[in-house]
């Protein structure tokens, strides 16, 4: 945790924390034998944190709890060991690397069966799968896997070249070989956390519904960070091997997933470091505990009881608490801990003076630009594509029923671009239903849509969002863990780099236009203010404009708003009405709201829903005196 506290006030420079890794792992070997801790155990601890460091990726950062992890590292320690033992290969580096591979495609395999499933279903799929990996490792592939006697005779590493090498023993020069993986493997884990892709990643943790409406590919997402953990499980499982001239069969037991939890749970997951701690704590006691003569055939329950108070005590972890009293004791202007705080933190704060580097830089060159003045940043737009014929979005017959159920049936409209299109109708009418099929998160029993003239009908949410369309939500979808500059960063990041992009060891401020974008969202949601406010901090009305803001800021030239007034006080009502008169330049509205007051101040034209159809479309001023409206909805507004 210091290391990563370091970090953050070190301007989004990553190496100042890499660069103190580097000083403690060289530092150990001369201060731990003076704590009686050995090169063994040392050595062990690293491999548990190299083990822990891809499952944090994993289960810390995207938020998937495996308990099949074990399976891949037996799968890449078996091979490394079958390598070295069975085979011409002398080469440890050439048999780990070949051992992690082998781990990476058996997570694809596991991956692409596991993700189909979320929450405990996939905890127990992959629980399933270390299973079958285990029953194979003991039986049908025993004649390579050495079956319950597992691999004895793995060679220790040989470091050099012909003319020069260096034979690696047993000890501290071991230990300095599995350190430097260690080292290694911790760089590219919190480059990738820090990264564009460990962004996306940190959303998908806290919300991944949200993610995937922003325009984000979930599921290659989550299969990527899942190989990335089983490369270095299997990284891990060979290292283990090395350490012990010996490749055990239970490496893929049960027991190694779930020692591997525990120890993650323990030291603090999301931290990277967390997994290395609970290790350091759980391989020190397990050795103290064995040492004592009268308590060494108990040391498993007294293991167990002090674990169980430590998770009781500290709800995320050792390191998460630390963090926590960091955050708490931190003053409000102190930094972010992402490269993306950082960058964004350099932008003046006095509006109306242009920033160091102007808005004109960096936009990618298939965006346009609202018309605002030049001394504010300039919100990218998705532009319209040419063959739309003047209509920005269009439904033919469109239905949905649940069974006998109909909650949508045969609703035709076309909006124009530009427009500020109303929907209302009494609960019940299904505005819902037909805003999500528009949207892309239901697919339509029967009818097309059309998007600028494309038909998008089942495409989906993530695509329809690629496209341009985006909608905000009735109950807030935000990214509660996060910042509020951090959750506009999110949908910025889809926009800019497409559905999915493995930009993992490549820095937020390389990323061109995404500080202007945010900057823009920031300020025409009047939360400029609050950009480095965590969203849990918000008053409710400025949650409702980060939730416009969340769809704004995908650049859509479509916006699907679901009752954006909903809840507001009426101060906060009439600053969002004024806000989405400001958000009308560019783009086409289409607003769900019960409020018809401000509905009929801000709509051009409005469609009536009842019972799932289409009942009436007009302008305000024919919807107010149209007998069948008034009837079914208004409830005779005009003699109110």
């Amino acid at each position: 945790m210091m290391l990563q506290r370091l970090s953050r006030y070190s301007g989004g420079r990553p190496w100042v924390a890499e660069l103190i890794t580097l000083i403690v792992l060289l530092l150990c070997p001369v201060v731990l034998p003076l704590v009686g801790i050995s090169a063994d155990i040392a050595s062990r601890i690293l491999i548990w944190g190299l083990f822990g460091l891809g499952f944090d990726i994993l289960f810390g950062y995207t938020g998937l709890l495996s308990f099949g992890q074990a399976a891949f590292f037996g799968t890449g320690g078996f091979v490394s060991a079958f390598l070295l033992t069975q085979t011409g290969i002398h080469g440890v580096f050439l048999a780990l690397m070949i051992g992690m591979l082998v781990a990476m495609a058996a997570g694809v395999v596991v991956g692409f069966f596991t993700l189909r499933r979320s929450g405990i279903y996939f905890a127990m799929i992959t629980l399933a799968f270390a299973e079958m990996f285990h029953f194979l490792e003991l039986s049908p592939l025993s004649a390579w896997t050495g079956g319950e006697n597992g691999l004895t005779g793995v060679p220790m590493p040989i470091v050099g070249f012909d003319s020069w090498h260096f034979q690696i023993s047993s000890g501290w020069t071991l230990y300095g070989y599995i350190a430097a993986f260690f080292l290694v493997g911790y760089i590219v884990a919190h480059r990738i956390v820090l990264s564009p892709f460990g962004q996306v990643l940190t959303a998908l943790r806290d919300n991944t519904p949200r993610a995937l409406a922003t325009g984000h590919s979930v599921r290659k997402y989550k299969l990527t960070a899942f190989v990335i953990a089983a490369g270095y499980a299997g990284v891990a499982g060979g290292l283990l091997g090395v350490l012990q001239s010996y490749m055990p069969p239970d490496a893929v037991a049960f027991h190694t997933s779930g020692q591997l939890v525990m120890q993650s749970i323990i030291g603090g997951a999301g931290t990277l470091f967390g997994p290395l701690v609970g290790a350091a704590l759980w391989l020190g006691m397990q050795d103290f505990l064995q040492d004592i003569p009268f308590i060494a055939e108990a040391w498993m329950l007294i293991l167990g009881i002090v674990f169980v108070i430590l998770i009781t005590a500290f709800r995320q972890g050792i390191l998460g608490a630390v963090k926590q009293l960091v955050m708490k004791t931190e003053p409000a202007t102190a930094p972010h801990a992402t490269e993306l705080s950082a960058e964004i933190s350099r932008r003046t704060h006095i509006k109306g003076v242009p920033d160091e580097h102007p808005n004109q830089d960096n936009i990618p060159d298939h965006f346009f630009r609202t018309d605002t003045p030049t001394t504010k940043p300039d919100l990218l737009i998705v532009p319209k594509s040419s063959t739309s014929e003047g209509i920005a979005l269009a439904c033919r017959n469109l239905t949905k029923h649940y069974g006998g159920i109909y909650a949508n049936e045969g609703i035709t409209l076309s909006i124009p671009e530009g427009q500020l299109r109303g929907i209302i109708g009494p609960n019940g009418a299904g505005k819902s239903t037909f805003f999500k099929m528009l949207a892309g998160e239901v697919v339509p029993t029967e009818g097309q849509i059309f998007l600028h003239g494309a038909d998008i009908t089942g495409l989906g949410v993530t695509a329809v969002s690629q496209l341009g369309m985006s909608k905000s939500y009735q109950i807030n979808e935000l990214f509660s863990k996060l910042t509020v500059e951090q959750n506009l960063a999110i949908p910025v990041l889809a926009r800019l780099r497409g559905e999915f992009r493995t930009d993992m060891l490549k820095s937020l401020n390389q990323v061109p236009g995404l500080r202007q974008q945010i900057e823009a969202t920031l300020d025409l949601v009047n939360l400029d203010q609050r950009a480095d406010i965590p969203v849990t901090e918000l008053a409710y009305g400025e949650k409702r404009r980060l939730e416009i803001g969340l769809a704004l800021a995908s650049a859509p030239n479509v916006l699907l708003l679901d009752e954006p007034l909903a809840g507001m006080s009426p101060r906060e009502r009439a600053d969002t009405v004024q806000l989405l008169k400001r958000i009308r330049a560019g783009r086409t509205l289409i607003v769900v709201e019960h409020d018809m007051d401000a509905m009929f101040e801000l709509a051009e034209y409005i469609s009536v829903l009842q019972e799932g159809r289409l009942l009436a479309e007009g302008t305000p001023e024919e919807i107010k005196n149209d007998k069948r409206v008034q009837d079914a909805y208004l409830g005779g507004i005009e003699e109110a």
